[in-house]
């Protein structure tokens, strides 16, 4: 380890030596204009591989992005959507913290638990809460650095952990979700631009998935308590950290106040769970197909995770004497949302870095670039499949949205590899493989700035290089091993999921001109797009 400390030590250094976040996207911004104008005066193009259409890089100097740059200055700081996924939660959650809900239930919760575990519980919920999207990074991130201190471990190593479950695993989980409606429902007709009957199954990528988690979590506990934990030494809190985890048996009133937050939680739980199970429940689309119908749901987990918090939190205060009036509670959320300043500003500057950097067509034009030079690479099949993973990787640094880039990756890449005998959704599980695993490592990632403000909170002094350099061991390890598991996996032609395997037959003209056919026991689940 002597090397890799040296490199990661390396990293942070020079990290850390980079100007606050804030002026890093500023500065990202001033040279994402400058590129942009040599871009549209080189005339930098790429062909839209569905539409057939010309991407032409934009200047954001010209008279139309100028005024929209202005014009939707507002609109650009709220539609950011993660500065609303955190507000809202964070009101909520300020409250359970300041009334002592989350020290009383994470020193009652970690009494009796062995510490070992904390690690891959921490990673394997972060994994399967990738079905809450957003609220899995608001929610799970900071409580883990909560759980670890609780248990005298070192928050930030929590926060990591569950950072890398979240982020780094977003492709994995359990069982098929929205993210697999979502690529798989672009996959389908970029497989049919050569074979019109193909269609697309939601648990296609099922079993693939299911062993990226199998895979991801003793490899995620390895790297936490094998690399990281050492490489933070040992922690002690300070006066003034988040929350204050105390020690010692819970007081009466703090017994007395998880029991009425115990019933609380109940009484919202129940609620959310009557407006999905009732007839004409309001968090279910009965008109949609059967792998959207939750839609609603997921979509109102973040406010659900604020009512849960502020519910609870106050019901503990009143039961534990924390709270005495109704002035408290405004009190409590007020502070929450001070220390949510510093990221309202980051926001600010990121928001117009992301919306600029779609207005330039940038991102477009480097996604279909990036799959042109794998199909003109004259790999072999398997070496195809690993070079996927890598592009697909090195992309999403600079290009977030999953389904952005599949969107344009899709239409050259899943064809190709069709005629190659590589089916559509072995294709799709080689991208999700590769665009997981550098989520934690990139500054660019829209949720990268507010794990860097949770570590603050319990270090003043971690910045954006000591986040890296605590994140690039996860992101190395999940894509070497997730690499290999991917090729395996093809070398073995094992199925990915129901009625989906490795590889593809390409069919006959004749057989290519007959329809889709949805409707019987052989045709798989079709995705909702």
């Amino acid at each position: 380890m002597g090397i890799g400390n040296w490199l990661l030590n390396g990293v942070e250094k020079a990290g850390n030596k980079l100007p606050d976040p804030v002026f890093i996207f500023v500065w990202l911004i001033a040279i994402l204009m400058g590129v942009s104008v040599f871009a549209a005066y080189a005339g930098w193009a790429a062909l839209n591989p569905v539409t057939g259409d010309a991407i032409t890089a934009q200047s954001l100097v010209s008279s139309e992005n100028l005024r929209r740059l202005f014009e939707d200055m507002p609109r650009t700081l709220t539609g950011f959507a993660p500065l609303g996924y955190v507000l809202v939660v964070m009101l909520g959650a300020g409250v359970a913290e300041r009334t002592g809900l989350f020290s009383a239930a994470m020193r009652a919760g970690v009494s009796n638990a062995p510490k070992f575990l904390l690690t891959p519980l921490v990673i394997f919920i972060g994994i399967v809460g990738n079905h809450a999207a957003d609220a899995a990074y608001v929610v799970l991130v900071p409580l883990a650095g909560v759980l670890f201190a609780a248990a005298g471990r070192h928050p930030i190593a929590g926060i990591a952990a569950g950072f890398a479950g979240v982020s780094a695993g977003f492709s994995a989980n359990i069982f098929p979700g929205q993210l697999d409606a979502l690529l798989l429902g672009i996959t389908e007709p970029a497989a049919q631009l050569l074979d019109p009957s193909w269609t697309a199954n939601i648990a296609g990528n099922w079993f693939f998935i299911t062993a990226m988690t199998l895979l991801f979590v003793p490899l995620g506990w390895w790297v936490t308590d094998k690399i990281i934990e050492p490489r933070l030494g040992a922690w002690s809190a300070r006066e003034d950290a988040p929350v204050q985890v105390g020690e010692g048996d819970l007081t009466k009133g703090e017994s007395r106040g998880l029991w009425w937050a115990g019933l609380m939680a109940l009484l919202v739980i129940g609620g959310f769970a009557a407006m999905v199970l009732l007839p004409d429940a309001p968090l279910v689309d009965a008109e949609a197909a059967p792998e959207a119908r939750l839609q609603p749901f997921y979509h109102s987990l973040v406010a659900a995770f604020f009512v849960l918090f502020l519910l609870t939190g106050v019901a503990f205060g009143i039961a534990a004497g924390t709270v005495k009036s109704h002035r408290d509670i405004v009190r409590m959320t007020s502070e929450a949302m001070a220390d949510m300043a510093p990221y309202i500003v980051l926001a600010f500057v990121a928001a117009h870095f992301v919306a600029m950097f779609n207005w330039s067509n940038l991102g477009a034009i480097m996604a279909i670039g990036g799959a042109e030079l794998i199909s003109q690479s004259g790999l072999n099949t398997f070496g195809l499949l690993f070079a996927i993973v890598i592009v697909a990787a090195v992309i999403n640094i600079f290009v977030g949205s999953a389904s952005a880039k599949w969107a344009f990756l899709a239409p050259i890449l899943v064809p190709m590899l069709m005629l190659l005998g590589i089916s559509p959704e072995m294709t799709t599980a080689a991208y999700r493989m590769g665009d997981s695993v550098t989520n934690i490592v990139t500054p660019l990632m829209v949720y990268f700035p507010l794990v860097l403000t949770f570590c603050q909170r319990w270090d003043r002094d971690f910045g954006m290089g000591s986040l890296m350099a605590i994140m690039i061991p996860y992101s190395i390890t999940f894509m070497i091993f997730g690499s290999i598991m991917t090729g395996a996996w093809a070398a073995a032609a094992l199925p990915l999921g129901p009625g989906a395997g490795v590889h593809y037959d390409v069919p006959t003209p004749a057989e290519a001109a007959q329809p889709a056919n949805p409707v019987g026991p052989a045709a798989p689940e079709r995705a909702e797009r």
